[in-house]
């Protein structure tokens, strides 16, 4: 504050300088004497003004003093009533320990008390066992004695039963054995029956609910198709437009898109016929464009089979694309999955090749998940196991080898290559994932509604099996019922035990599956009944 001071007044002092000098260089011009006096007025009014600036610093400074003490005050209150609830939680957390230890010092107090009868008691029970144990080799000893005496008594009952019995007591051992050994085969006979009859009903069961709750996350839905399609027609007339002048149209139709045309008595209909399943989708929408057109002659029947052979073959492309993606094999070669796209337009008794492939895929997959299979494999072997069916009517030979061919073409893995060639039971599989995949083709194809067959091949094969079981010996009566996927037989109970016909009902059921072709499994039961028969006179 000193420092401040000093310098106001060095800067008073300058100002009365500066203003002596303005002073008297203004006193030469209008009079010495005026300005000296406006000088004199001047300084003692600077002056005035430093004193009253001087005395406010210094009662400002009083202030600042004054406020600093009051603030010190309130620090130093404010940590005293700190540091005295600081001491107080000390003095509580003291107590609490203080409070805690005596109480251990109680617990463990409670606890000596509670060894020290433990040992008493423990005391007392050694000496109760300790008696025990005295009492028990008195008996041991007790017994021991009569049990030679038993000893001696045996064997001299074992003399006199083999001098009345005039058998040895090692015969009548070895015959004792030989009745036991025939009892002990009889019951365990019986009960291996009852095992395997609880094994089979627990594995029906179990087999059951793992394809019912694959079965049930799926639920895709089917389309029948046949060999032929349907056009429906504005008019009658269009029929002659589409046949043309002397048939070149309808020629020139059937040249370039290779698919008949059925041109009948029936109103207002064309049909489109092929056993080529991709030639006659082009066809028919070969034909709905030229209905819808108009323009119907050669070259424009020409123009249009390039755009829509191009639009087919597009779409192939983008559902085998879709069908990978939607499993979520990405790696699938190229050509694999243009085949896959080709398989929307195949069907096998109406059933369409790619949705029974999707749901055989799904199927083994969830199988192969609940069984801890590698579901990888599974997925990818039910995808594939029919890809040889969209070439099998473009080259020789059945779709299982195809495929197989295919598939190893591609470097598929070598249990996805089994599970295409033993989907059919053509090959035994080498791996439970082919057994899934085959699982998943049989629950497919035989689903109620999912395929369907002439009603001649039907009545031929329920025929067939009904032969197949009545050519045993001891059958009665065969009945083909459930569509053809039951067959009940009754067997003679005279000519056939109940063993014989357990064997008899593998050896029908062998032969069913080698001779009859049939989709899904038939159920074959075999009823044998014990019949007694009395005359009352």
């Amino acid at each position: 504050m000193n420092t401040i001071y000093i310098v106001i007044i060095v800067i008073l002092a300058m100002l009365s300088i500066v203003a002596f000098l303005i002073g008297k260089k203004q006193g030469e011009r209008t009079g010495k004497t005026k300005l000296l006096e406006e000088a004199r007025q001047r300084e003692d009014h600077i002056l005035n003004k430093s004193k009253n600036l001087e005395e406010n610093l210094k009662n400002k400074e009083r202030e600042i003093i004054q406020n600093a003490n009051l603030k010190a005050k309130e620090i130093i209150i404010s940590k005293r009533e700190d540091l005295e609830k600081e001491l107080d939680l000390k003095r509580k957390e003291i107590d609490n320990k203080e409070k805690r230890f005596i109480q251990m010092e109680e617990n463990l107090s409670r606890k000596e008390d509670k060894i020290s009868k433990k040992e008493d008691l423990f005391e007392y029970k050694k000496r109760d066992v300790l008696d025990k144990e005295r009492k028990i080799k008195m008996r041991e000893e007790s017994l021991k004695a009569k049990e030679l005496e038993l000893q001696e008594a045996e064997q001299a009952e074992i003399e006199n039963l083999e001098k009345i019995s005039q058998y040895s007591s090692e015969d009548a051992k070895n015959q004792l054995i030989e009745i036991m050994e025939k009892e002990a085969q009889y019951e365990f006979s019986f009960k291996l029956k009852k095992f395997e009859e609880e094994f089979v009903a627990q594995r029906d069961l179990k087999a059951r609910d793992m394809l019912v709750s694959s079965i049930e996350k799926i639920a895709v839905d089917f389309v029948n198709e046949s060999t032929i399609t349907t056009i429906a027609l504005p008019n009658d007339e269009m029929k002659g437009r589409l046949i043309g002048r002397e048939g070149r149209n309808i020629r020139a139709f059937e040249s370039v898109s290779g698919v008949d045309l059925i041109i009948d008595d029936t109103p207002d209909v064309i049909t489109v016929s092929s056993f080529n399943p991709i030639r006659r989708e082009k066809g028919a929408r070969l034909l709905a464009k030229l209905i819808s057109d108009g323009r119907i002659h050669p070259k424009r029947i020409e123009d249009l089979y390039k755009k829509i052979d191009k639009e087919v073959d597009a779409d192939i492309k983008k559902t085998g694309d879709e069908v990978a993606y939607e499993f979520g094999l990405t790696n699938l070669h190229p050509d694999i999955t243009l085949l896959l796209g080709k398989l929307k337009f195949r069907t096998s008794y109406g059933q369409n090749a790619l949705q029974h492939s999707k749901e055989v895929a799904y199927i083994a997959e969830y199988l192969a998940r609940d069984l801890g299979l590698d579901v990888e494999i599974a997925k990818r072997g039910g995808l594939l196991h029919d890809i040889g069916k969209a070439i099998d009517r473009e080259v020789e030979g059945n779709h299982q080898e195809l495929g197989a061919d295919i598939a190893a073409k591609y470097g598929e893995d070598p249990r996805v290559i089994n599970a295409i060639r033993a989907h059919h039971g053509d090959v035994p599989y080498n791996c439970l994932e082919a057994a899934v995949v085959k699982i998943g083709d049989a629950v497919s194809a035989s689903r109620p509604g999912a395929r369907r067959e002439s009603y001649q091949f039907f009545i031929k094969r329920v025929k067939m099996l009904e032969a197949i079981a009545s050519s045993f010996f001891g059958i009665e009566k065969a009945f083909a019922i459930q569509a053809g996927r039951e067959l009940r037989i009754i067997a003679n109970y005279k000519e056939i035990n109940d063993d014989e016909a357990r064997l008899l009902v593998r050896n029908i059921a062998k032969k069913v599956s080698d001779e009859v072709k049939f989709p899904g499994t038939i159920n074959i039961m075999l009823i044998r009944e014990t019949r007694v028969e009395a005359e009352a006179k």
